[in-house]
């Protein structure tokens, strides 16, 4: 999934975090919902202003992030 239109990093909202559009739900508030056991449909109740795109951005962002960790760079 691209998610680069959809996860945003501006140092004046929530200080540089990665959110979502902008609109101060971050990256982590969503993947921490997801681990706790929150179901995608109860995370989108309470945040009327997400999408199921924006849940599977959070994951594919995340996903994108741990490859990025885990190259070694050539010697």
């Amino acid at each position: 999934m691209q998610y680069k239109h959809l996860i945003t990093i501006d140092p004046n909202i929530r200080s540089g975090q990665p959110c979502i559009r902008g609109i101060r739900i971050t990256v982590q508030d969503v993947l921490e919902y997801l681990a706790s056991g929150m179901l995608v449909d109860e995370i989108l109740g309470d945040f009327p202003d997400l999408t199921s795109d924006d849940i599977r951005a959070c994951l594919a962002y995340a996903a994108d992030r741990e490859r990025r960790l885990r190259e070694v760079p050539a010697a």
